[in-house]
């Protein structure tokens, strides 16, 4: 994934939909996961609000994480 954040010039709302995007999950699932309201997120995406820069760096960060922890687990059970 991407460094999104820090070096990306595109408006907040199209990082969040890749963000989104790279995790697999339509927006309900992610609004269930990430348990944000859904209609906050829809109107980001929509561009109707704007997505604060603090929670793009927070989410990023997390997603990376929750990323990470994943493909460690599919590592270790392939090693058993």
């Amino acid at each position: 994934m991407a460094d999104y954040i820090l070096n990306d010039d595109r408006d907040a709302k199209d990082i969040l939909i890749e963000l989104r995007e790279s995790t697999g999950m339509n927006r309900h699932q992610f609004c269930e996961y990430f348990e944000i309201p859904y209609m906050t997120v829809s109107d980001w995406e929509h561009g109707k609000k704007r997505v604060p820069k603090y929670f793009l760096r927070l989410l990023e960060y997390y997603v990376r994480m929750e990323q990470m922890d994943k493909e460690k687990g599919e590592q270790n059970n392939g090693k058993k």
